[in-house]
């Protein structure tokens, strides 16, 4: 997959190109965690630990190998975690994490973290923090939901602020789990969800396009090919769609994600978990 090494290093020291390794790594995992494989038929009605059983596993964990103009840019990991009860529900804790490759990072360190500690009986996201590491740019955030009120306290590098949040919302990684649960597997199926993310929240839309065949590490699968319609602009500075391709078995597990950007395509394909997670001995 590595192009000639006269190619590579142009590739990723040119002003330009250099701009999109954040994009590439810092981003691309988070951005289809909080936009990808939209519910939107109620959170709390859909959302009971009995429906999520399929999709919830504690001890899941995922890895994608993410590439971009045929160079090995990181990698990505998604797990879920057994966390502390909260008033006597159970909560999963969702960790998510992208780190550049070894090449990349000489150039641009990427080394990400986000968790996401979520009440499995009405899947609502009680605390979720993002640590980023993105080259020189170094942030930390923190948000405590408050559902009751519609209010969340957002903290940004030690900054406080209070804000409004719409009923249902979801953060940026509970919603994938909680769509893995809910979403239609059939052609022509629309749902739209609220997320809440960087201080902001955001109406999103996803679209079930076909159902087709995939081959990759995991071998050859029937999953469904999702549009996710992102209604802003600035992490890939495109239309700022996203592909999915979401197994239709029970665990309907993402085995390829892709986005467009200026410069060619980003791909994340799962490399690591898939049999586990199908409970192969």
């Amino acid at each position: 997959m590595w192009p000639a090494p006269s190619l590579t290093r142009p590739l990723l020291t040119s002003p330009t190109n250099r701009r999109w390794l954040p994009v590439v790594l810092g981003y691309f995992a988070l951005a289809i965690l909080e936009s990808i494989l939209l519910g939107g038929q109620g959170a709390a009605a859909l959302a009971a630990e009995s429906s999520l059983k399929q999709a919830v596993q504690i001890g899941e964990r995922l890895t994608y190998e993410i590439s971009w103009l045929n160079i090995v840019a990181g990698t990505a990991v998604m797990e879920v975690a057994g966390g502390d009860r909260i008033s006597e529900n159970k909560v999963a804790k969702f960790v998510m994490t992208a780190q550049s490759s070894p090449v990349v990072t000489k150039f641009y360190p990427v080394d990400n973290r986000v968790e996401s500690l979520v009440d499995l009986s009405n899947f609502q996201t009680d605390h979720m923090t993002f640590r980023r590491r993105e080259g020189r740019r170094k942030n930390d955030f923190e948000y405590t939901f408050n559902h009751q009120e519609g209010k969340v306290l957002a903290v940004k590098d030690g900054v406080a602020e209070t804000l409004a949040i719409p009923p249902e919302t979801l953060d940026a990684i509970s919603c994938l789990y909680y769509v893995r649960s809910t979403i239609p597997l059939k052609p022509g199926a629309t749902q739209t969800l609220n997320v809440h993310h960087d201080k902001k929240n955001y109406k999103l839309e996803v679209r079930v396009e076909a159902i087709e065949s995939v081959e990759g590490s995991w071998g050859r699968v029937d999953a469904a090919r999702l549009l996710v319609v992102m209604p802003f602009q600035g992490i890939f500075l495109n239309q700022g769609n996203l592909k999915v391709w979401l197994m239709t078995d029970e665990r309907r597990i993402p085995v390829r994600m892709k986005a467009k950007v200026i410069i060619g395509s980003i791909v994340a394909d799962l490399v690591s978990g898939y049999q586990e997670a199908r409970g192969a001995p």
